[in-house]
């Protein structure tokens, strides 16, 4: 069951940063191996403002392996929150989330987690020998997509 948490201050705010990662329709033009995404549906969570629970589809492709899972993603706004958790497709399980908070010396911090773990024994063997690599590979992406969005960073 390979976990992956990682921890960064970027010179985004909070709400640049939660912004970008609720957008899943979006993910597709820039995560690696996401070739599709797809929402299945929306709902508004009572009480939170602007929270909602979204269920999505997302399709991965690496070298051979083409699949597509199914999430349900509950957005916090007001906690500064995203929760994942797995619905369906070739996973045991999957959860994962991210946390934003602003710095007062600017920018935000950003905490990453994610467990999980595939049924096929063989796409479970390859992903295990480059996990680390690959979250880095992701979470670097979603800053390069921050800086596309909102400008490089500033020294």
């Amino acid at each position: 069951m390979p976990t992956h948490s990682e921890t960064k201050a970027l010179p985004y705010s909070a709400r640049q940063m939660y912004d970008l990662v609720a957008d899943v329709a979006r993910y597709p033009e820039f995560l690696p191996w996401n070739a599709a995404a797809r929402i299945r549906s929306r709902t508004p969570i009572p009480g939170v403002p602007g929270g909602e629970v979204m269920e999505a589809d997302l399709v991965i492709s690496f070298k051979v392996f083409r699949e597509r899972f199914g999430s349900r993603v509950t957005l916090l706004p007001d906690r500064m929150r995203i929760e994942t958790e797995y619905l369906d497709g070739p996973f045991r399980h999957m959860k994962s989330h991210w946390h934003f908070r602003d710095r007062a010396e600017g920018g935000c911090e950003v905490e990453f987690f994610v467990d999980f773990e595939f049924r096929n024994a063989i796409l479970q063997g390859i992903i295990g020998v480059v996990f680390n690599d690959a979250m880095q590979r992701i979470v670097r992406a979603f800053e390069r997509r921050a800086a596309q969005l909102y400008g490089p960073a500033q020294p």
